[in-house]
């Protein structure tokens, strides 16, 4: 899904490109989660170290970014090298996200809202930021962290569903809360569950096995999976810093997992009596 996104979005005639090719990109459908990069930072060949393992044609990849291309590129070469510069700017945005100027820039649209608001009726309308759940392209599409309720969730336009998680990848939102501590939304109206029977890490271990098994088979023959089930299999946004997770956060976490657990053991309870 996610090359077939770059494909459909790679056409256009040399016009398109009259002002500066970032320029295009960035006001080309689709494309409103990213920010400029400043041109100073692509042409500083050590932010990009790396990068030409993972772009083919990577040279010219980047004389197209930065308008340095010969004109008399052929233009069924144009298209294919359109293709590997969209790549190639998506990855130095990453990169680019997480400097002091970067942050800055994803400041300002995440303060107009740009990148929309948590459904969650309890999170009071929190802006959202986007997050990659892999540094690697191809592999997980974009999606949309909430720092209240501390979810994540899939963009609602498809063009913006399609966008490759690398491009914003795994450190930002936790990082722009870091820099701007002013704006970690306060965690109001949280009130912990009420504990349910405990049980021993193998029974809960064997349990989640279980319910994750029925699920599987449930899929596989055309109905609806249980509430448990699919509390199991919801991605789970966690915190990471250059691919390091944090201790504080981490700890939080196995915390709010094992609250997890209980609520899950509880609604296995109640469907089993259903």
């Amino acid at each position: 899904m996610l090359g077939r996104a770059v494909d459909d979005a790679s056409t256009g005639s040399d016009s398109d490109y009259s002002n500066s090719w970032i320029s295009w990109f960035l006001s080309s459908k689709g494309n409103e989660y990213f920010c400029e990069v400043e041109e100073d930072y692509i042409l500083d060949r050590f932010n990009l170290t790396g990068l030409n393992n993972e772009v083919s044609n990577y040279a010219q990849a980047l004389d197209l970014i930065t308008d340095n291309l010969d004109d008399d590129i052929q233009d069924e070469l144009r298209g294919a090298l359109d293709v590997q510069a969209r790549l190639l700017y998506g990855l130095i945005h990453a990169r680019w996200i997480v400097t002091a100027r970067g942050l800055a820039k994803m400041l300002e649209k995440f303060k107009r809202v740009d990148f929309g608001r948590c459904p969650r009726v309890l999170c009071q309308s929190q802006p959202l930021l986007p997050v990659g759940l892999s540094d690697i392209p191809y592999e997980k599409s974009v999606k949309l962290y909430c720092g209240r309720c501390e979810d994540v969730y899939s963009p609602k336009s498809s063009r913006h569903g399609s966008i490759d998680g690398a491009y914003f990848g795994t450190s930002f939102p936790h990082l722009l809360f870091m820099v701007y501590p002013h704006l970690i939304p306060p965690k109001v109206g949280i009130v912990e569950p009420a504990p349910a029977p405990r049980a021993n890490d193998a029974d809960t271990n064997r349990r989640n096995k279980r319910i994750r098994e029925d699920s599987e088979a449930l899929e596989t023959v055309g109905e609806p999976a249980s509430t448990a089930s699919v509390a199991l299999k919801a991605d789970r946004y966690r915190p990471r810093i250059y691919g390091f997770q944090l201790h504080e956060i981490a700890k939080l976490q196995r915390w709010q997992e094992a609250i997890r657990d209980r609520q899950v053991g509880r609604l296995e309870v109640l469907e089993d009596l259903s």
